[in-house]
């Protein structure tokens, strides 16, 4: 499984180890997995290449937006920043929560109505939902490390065992 250049990374694209997740910002178990993920990538630093891509599941009604929300984000630099707010508030999760998340990170309100009314950022959310089903996602979160499926324990001691 490689990393293409539209992934939203974290880390060095050197990296001796990359972890892939697929994942859904209204998914509970999403949220979950972020502060584990944030300890194994603040103990790796550059030497895991972490990967986030979209699998919004179509049981979750504001999982695409708030994919399409962070993909806003990211054009405007600010993918990471949206992508921890959106699971801090994914409890929240409204219509109008979206562009006032857009706003706390100083982009413009009003420009991420317009994309998310033109679908401007559907087709970048399909494309990672073809590669999540091709390479066998059944549900969020999904993790691949190093091209293979991670099955092992979702833990900070399981990831770090597994990464080495």
């Amino acid at each position: 499984m490689k990393v293409n250049e539209h992934d939203q990374t974290h880390g060095s694209k050197d990296a001796t180890a990359t972890l892939i997740e697929y994942g859904d910002y209204q998914c509970p178990s999403c949220g979950d997995a972020q502060p584990i993920l944030t300890k194994v990538m603040k103990h790796y630093g550059d030497k895991l290449l972490f990967v986030f891509r979209n699998y919004p599941l179509e049981q979750h009604e504001f999982a695409e937006t708030a994919a399409e929300t962070a993909l806003f984000a990211a054009e405007r630099g600010k993918f990471w920043e949206m992508h921890d707010l959106l699971f801090k508030n994914q409890a929240a999760f409204r219509e109008d929560l979206f562009p006032k998340l857009a706003g706390k990170l100083g982009l413009d309100e009003a420009a991420l109505r317009k994309a998310l009314k033109e679908s401007t950022y559907a087709k970048a959310v399909k494309t990672d939902i073809a590669s999540g089903d091709k390479a066998g996602v059944r549900g969020t979160p999904s993790f691949y490390l190093n091209g293979k499926a991670y099955d092992g324990e979702f833990s900070y001691a399981g990831l770090v065992a597994a990464i080495g």
